[in-house]
């Protein structure tokens, strides 16, 4: 496996209506997860469904395009290659609805939700690079508690599915510490901002 040569190839940018373009290309025609557009964590579940593929597209467009900031592209050169979800926690509902994932305090956080990571680019370390990327964007706009919800590839069976949350073990390379685990393969992990 070899590692990206983050410091010559990479830059990381939050998105913004100007780079809607990146994402879309990006993302493909399929709108990278089955027509998600990264709206799984933001809607209701019947609502997802309904307005799978293109209405989540309109839907997530709506929200970049106020100006919500809902996460980091990373660039090789002028290409997008990758993409990380990161938010308020507020900005992803289903969250809370989820026995598994529901909040494990009332301290304000962001979350880091998900990843796309182009073909080419996987198992390079770019997630590792994309959470710290999320983590420098969430800082500077006053965060001092990054969450996320990885995998345990351990515990997992189907990785090629469910790992588009990231794995544990990356993120506590990173110095996130789990706080909690209501389920064997989905712990909650905090970074704290010191």
């Amino acid at each position: 496996m070899s590692n990206i040569d983050v410091d010559k190839k990479l830059s990381f940018h939050p998105l913004t209506p100007e780079r809607w373009g990146d994402l879309e290309q990006l993302f493909g025609t399929h709108g990278a997860y089955g027509g998600c557009w990264c709206m799984w964590w933001r809607v209701k579940r019947t609502e997802f469904t309904k307005q799978q593929g293109e209405g989540n597209k309109k839907t997530f467009k709506a929200l970049v395009d106020a100006g919500n900031g809902p996460g980091i592209i990373a660039y090789d050169r002028s290409h997008a290659v990758g993409w990380c979800s990161v938010a308020p926690r507020e900005q992803f509902p289903v969250l809370d609805r989820s026995p598994v994932l529901k909040r494990v305090d009332n301290k304000p956080v962001w979350s880091i939700v998900c990843f796309f990571i182009k073909k080419e680019y996987r198992k390079q370390g770019l997630c590792r690079e994309l959470i710290k990327a999320a983590i420098a964007h969430a800082v500077s706009n006053g965060a001092s508690i990054i969450e996320a919800y990885p995998l345990d590839k351990k515990e997992s069976k189907n990785t090629a599915f469910e790992g588009y949350t990231g794995f544990a073990g990356t993120f506590k390379k990173i110095g996130f510490v789990e706080m909690i685990r209501r389920s064997p393969k989905r712990p909650i992990v905090r970074y704290y901002v010191r």
